[in-house]
């Protein structure tokens, strides 16, 4: 089974990443970095997250594996997947595979994950969906840092966290 998928996540102070289903501190900059990060590669996302996208729609230039309990679920442009085992199957060729949210999808697959790219806010937003807290996970190291910078009065770094064998 694979162990080297990686994800991204932008997570406030408090590592929390949304209130009532959206992300509550959206950064233009963060935008850009995510869809040079996961280029076109594969990404996983859940249901309720991909719904919150524009349009509702998968992302272009990539494969979407949607992650859903639903089994009527379907979405032009993706593939669904009922449980992690079945995510996982189908993208077991695919080079690159990006771990791209919510809360609960973060969590299933944090465990088959080798690298995170977090865009560390710094600032709390109130939210009501976390990433889990890298910082004080066994196993996991952050690697880089990042230079801070500022956007619209919000200052972020774009962290590397790795998790140690």
């Amino acid at each position: 089974m694979r162990d080297d998928l990686e994800i991204v996540v932008a997570a406030d102070l408090d590592w929390g990443i949304g209130l009532n289903g959206t992300q509550t501190l959206v950064i233009p900059e963060d935008r850009r970095h995510f869809r040079e990060v996961t280029g076109r590669g594969t990404v996983i996302v859940g249901r309720r997250t991909l719904l919150d996208f524009p349009g509702g729609r998968p992302l272009k230039n990539r494969r979407n594996i949607v992650l859903t309990r639903d089994p009527a679920f379907a979405v032009e442009g993706g593939e669904t997947a009922h449980s992690v085992e079945e995510a996982l199957a189908l993208c077991e060729d695919d080079p690159e595979v990006f771990v791209i949210g919510g809360e609960s999808v973060y969590r299933a697959f944090l465990p088959y994950c080798r690298r995170a790219h977090v865009t560390r806010i710094l600032a709390r937003a109130g939210n009501d969906a976390f990433f889990p807290p890298l910082d004080s996970l066994p196993g996991w190291r952050l690697a880089d840092p990042g230079e801070e910078r500022e956007s619209a009065g919000l200052r972020y770094a774009f962290q590397t966290w790795e998790r140690r064998d």
